[in-house]
């Protein structure tokens, strides 16, 4: 990879910016800063890190002309926060990053959305479809890309990469396969009404992969969803982990009703690691149903891929898949 000057990932202490950095000291002679407000999941030998919060970075000075941001940071799980504080961290954090890159001369910022800014539904959503957020992550990630689209347009100099990844799993994930993986390693994983939900996902040594490709071509202005061609369903996905991965675990469909109702008893202690929630009841019976037609149009979207992807993660997590 050719040198791109100093790179700072903000958010880069998180899921994907650590992986984002890890195979960038790998790939490139760049300087690499991360800017996180908390430590790393992942410390990569070779970072500098910085803490710093997004929602204001008037003081922060990296002591180096940038070339090249990676704006990952977010306030992104749901359930989890009040709406307010989606639209604090990721509206202002928006605002934050694109003063920050017109004080340092930034000519390319590569900013992780989400495909939640298409919102949930049976029909399949490509990059030309119509955003229709309805969540409040969803609505603060299309804001902020609206964001980053008014610094683009300030400078014909300037380029602007903006992924949409779908649900993003691997090694310091913890959010929904991790919660899977957990269930089915428990023995027991229960579908609530029905099992052919589309669920879009990608591995996030995938997802780095398509930043970085995207990142190095000499396109202006690029929007790309994040995820695997093949339209996995849920019981796609859960067979996929029984069948490698946990052969002795058991499946079965109950009504959607009598699965909410549990997840409405056993809601006080949702945090404490059980994962079952009202709101994440949901997410498995509403479609995700998104294709990546940017990475297809450019034979970058390999189909197939799942079974080598969690097999990767087991080998990349010691066989914990957390």
């Amino acid at each position: 990879m050719r040198d791109q000057g100093v790179i700072v990932a903000f958010g880069g202490g998180g899921f994907i910016g650590s992986h984002l950095l890890r195979k960038l000291v790998s790939n490139c002679r760049s300087r690499l800063i991360s800017v996180d407000i908390r430590p790393p999941k992942i410390k990569v030998p070779g970072v500098d890190y910085k803490i710093a919060d997004v929602r204001d970075l008037s003081a922060l000075d990296v002591g180096a002309e940038v070339r090249t941001i990676y704006n990952l940071a977010a306030v992104h799980t749901t359930p989890g926060h009040p709406a307010h504080e989606y639209y604090e961290t990721n509206i202002r954090g928006a605002l934050e990053v694109s003063a920050f890159a017109r004080r340092q001369g930034v000519k390319t910022i590569v900013f992780t959305s989400s495909i939640s800014v298409y919102g949930p539904g049976e029909e399949t959503k490509s990059e030309t479809s119509l955003p229709q957020p309805e969540s409040p992550y969803g609505r603060s990630k299309w804001m902020a890309e609206d964001i980053h689209r008014s610094w683009l347009a300030e400078s014909e100099a300037h380029r602007l990469v903006i992924c949409r990844p779908a649900v993003v799993f691997g090694h310091a994930e913890g959010g929904n396969f991790t919660r899977l993986a957990r269930l089915l390693r428990r023995g027991l994983f229960v579908y609530p009404g029905r099992r052919d939900t589309i669920k879009a996902c990608y591995y996030v040594e995938d997802l780095v992969e398509s930043l970085l490709h995207a990142a190095s071509l000499e396109e202006r202005f690029i929007v790309f969803n994040g995820c695997y061609a093949d339209r996995y369903t849920l019981e796609e996905i859960v067979e996929t982990f029984r069948s490698h991965h946990f052969p002795q675990a058991r499946t079965l469909t109950v009504p959607r009703a009598a699965v909410l109702g549990l997840a409405a008893a056993l809601r006080p202690v949702a945090g404490a690691g059980i994962g079952i929630h009202p709101d994440r009841v949901m997410k498995l019976v509403r479609s995700t149903d998104v294709v990546p037609a940017w990475l297809e149009s450019r034979g970058l979207a390999r189909r197939g891929l799942l079974p080598a992807a969690l097999q990767r993660w087991k080998d990349d997590s010691a066989g914990a898949f957390d």
